[in-house]
């Protein structure tokens, strides 16, 4: 079986419609119905029921799903470790939104080159919904990330639970809506911020990357909420204060990974590692 096709299947899964997919994927419409249509052929069954609400799986289609995943995954494995390094002894292949690279990813990374040095390390940044879309189609072992997706075969592991604080730029008084610098955390970040942007009405400025927002507070002045983590040396420098009487709010990261990657033993090594370093 071409493994695009089974892959292209996944993806409409995930993205609902042919079209979705096609985009995702970056080629035609035309090119994915081909793909499903000759996969149905191989199969001997339907696999998508298509109307005006995308594509439903049929119950040929569920069925093969299981099926689909495995096929990919090992071809990204049996890819992956053909390409391991001379003296080493596997690859592990691990994704990380951006924002949690500094300090733990990176306290990870020196935890794993001493402690498990015999392992190749692949390292990938990028948003949640892709490093889980990796993971699950098995280009990624582990996904760190901040409020994954539940999804079968996979499993879960807390990591810590990091806190928002609220914080300004030192000597930088204001609390109105023009300081505020409202970062997106995300739909947990959101329940349980809820009536707290009435603090601030609107902000005049909104960014979904917390670095990007903390750089800005840094050179323009201003307040966010930040992770604690990564404001304290700024605190502690004099750089930033935090703001009295402000609630904080828990923001807990997750290592998220296939529910059969412990029986490797790199992986449990790599798990170890992120609750260890």
């Amino acid at each position: 079986m071409d493994i695009e096709r089974a892959r292209t299947f996944l993806q409409i899964i995930q993205s609902g419609s042919f079209q979705d997919a096609a985009d995702r994927l970056h080629v035609t419409a035309t090119t994915v119905s081909a793909r499903i249509r000759t996969l149905e052929d191989e199969i001997g069954r339907q696999l998508f029921q298509r109307n005006r609400n995308g594509a439903q799986l049929t119950a040929a289609g569920r069925e093969f799903e299981r099926y689909a995943q495995s096929l990919v995954h090992i071809w990204e494995r049996a890819r992956q470790q053909l390409a391991v390094p001379a003296g080493k002894s596997s690859i592990v292949a691990l994704g990380g939104e951006l924002s949690l690279w500094d300090p733990l990813l990176l306290d990870w990374l020196v935890w794993m080159r001493k402690m498990v040095p015999e392992v190749a390390i692949r390292l990938q940044v990028g948003l949640a919904e892709q490093l889980l879309e990796q993971l699950r189609t098995g280009i990624l072992d582990i996904a760190v990330v901040y409020a994954p997706m539940l999804a079968p075969g996979l499993t879960v592991r807390l990591l810590q639970e990091e806190k928002l604080v609220l914080v300004r730029k030192a000597g930088k008084q204001g609390a109105g809506a023009v300081d505020y610098v409202h970062v997106d955390w995300g739909p947990q970040f959101a329940a349980q911020y809820g009536s707290g942007t009435q603090r601030f009405g609107d902000p005049a400025l909104v960014v979904n990357l917390g670095p990007l927002g903390l750089s800005y507070i840094l050179r323009a002045g201003g307040m966010g909420y930040f992770r604690r983590s990564v404001a304290d040396p700024y605190i502690e420098n004099g750089e930033l204060e935090r703001v009295e009487g402000a609630p904080e709010f828990v923001y807990p990261v997750y290592a998220v990974y296939s529910e059969n990657g412990e029986e490797r033993e790199d992986i449990r090594q790599a798990l170890n590692g992120l609750t260890s370093a």
